[in-house]
């Protein structure tokens, strides 16, 4: 009996401690499992260009009708031509002037731009961090209270860079030396080589405006358009065109069953050439007239002679009486 309590003893003694840990396995597994999912998005904001190419985390979402690209942290762009404009989901916009190679990265609610070539003109309106790191200079945003931050960083064709403060300050910060400078508000500036001791004034090296955000209105449903007048070349014979509700086909019948069509519902269209019509626009203009000259009024000694026509000589009565006879007799006697 002894050797039986002893060993239900040290059964107890290992158990307990296994029974322990499985308790707190169960209970960090129901900890993981009833704690909130609620993962902090990762989301950049919406990317709109002509000639772009985005690789990396990115997604795709439907605004106003339209498929839009969304970047996400890691993505990297490339604007080869033109601009391009970073819609923020916190609220604010990148412009990017091409072309430029830059990488987008956002991590605890800090948002890192790394800037390859090109130029970004960028505009915040809330507390969102921005740091923009070049290969030898760290930018980072300053709000002036909590006023909006307008800045612009780029490298010219020569490869240096201009760095411009429109709204806030910036603060610049040599990644070697650790060396750093406040570029106070509405200051622009030019870098040599990457060294704060290069520093100059500029003078609006390097320009990247705004883009504004256009209103896409939504877009409207098709209208039903049964014919369209269109004009056909000359010599040409007629199109006939036939209009009729679209006809079922099921995959799976051995034998497709007979469409139910409605002759009312067929409509037959016929295309002719309208001849347009002729239209003249002007005016006749003929000759001028003559002005009209009035007539000599003639003296009294002259009306009364010229009133009595004065008789042919030839016309007396026997020449009349001559030709009379000449008229009855044959032409050969």
């Amino acid at each position: 009996m002894t050797v039986f309590f002893n060993l239900i003893e040290r059964l107890r003694g290992g158990a307990i401690p296994a029974v322990c840990g499985a308790i707190v396995c169960v209970a960090l597994i129901g900890a993981a499992g009833a704690r909130p999912d609620q993962p902090v998005s990762d989301s950049v904001g919406v990317i709109d260009g002509e000639a772009i190419a985005v690789t990396g985390p990115m997604s795709m979402e439907v605004v106003n009708g339209q498929v839009k690209t969304v970047l996400h942290n890691g993505s990297d762009l490339r604007v080869k031509s033109g601009n391009a404009r970073i819609d923020l989901v916190e609220g604010g916009q990148i412009s990017i002037c091409g072309p430029a190679h830059l990488s987008v990265l956002k991590s605890g609610g800090s948002l890192t731009i790394a800037l390859d070539t090109g130029t970004v003109h960028v505009r915040i309106e809330h507390e969102l961090p921005l740091n923009i790191y070049t290969p030898l200079i760290q930018v980072q945003t300053v709000a002036i209270g909590d006023g909006p931050r307008d800045a612009l960083v780029g490298f010219d064709s020569s490869g240096a860079m201009c760095i411009r403060a429109n709204l806030g300050a910036i603060r610049l910060e040599q990644q070697l030396t650790g060396q750093s400078v406040i570029i106070p508000q509405t200051g622009d500036v030019f870098l040599f080589s990457g060294q704060l001791e290069h520093l100059r004034t500029s003078a609006g090296h390097c320009a990247c405006a705004l883009q504004i955000a256009k209103a896409t209105p939504p877009p409207q449903p098709p209208a039903t358009q049964f014919a369209t007048v269109e004009t056909l070349p000359p010599n040409e014979e007629p199109i006939y065109q036939f209009v009729m509700p679209p006809l079922i086909y099921e995959a799976n019948a051995k034998v497709q069953p007979e469409p139910e069509i409605d002759p009312r519902m067929i409509v037959v269209i016929r295309g002719v050439r309208v001849r347009p019509t002729l239209i003249f626009q002007g005016r006749v203009e003929g000759d001028a007239p003559s002005a009209v000259t009035p007539a000599p009024t003639p003296t009294p000694g002259v009306a009364s002679n010229s009133s009595k026509p004065t008789a042919p000589a030839s016309d007396s009565f026997v020449n009349r009486v001559r030709n009379f006879v000449r008229k009855l007799l044959p032409s050969g006697s």
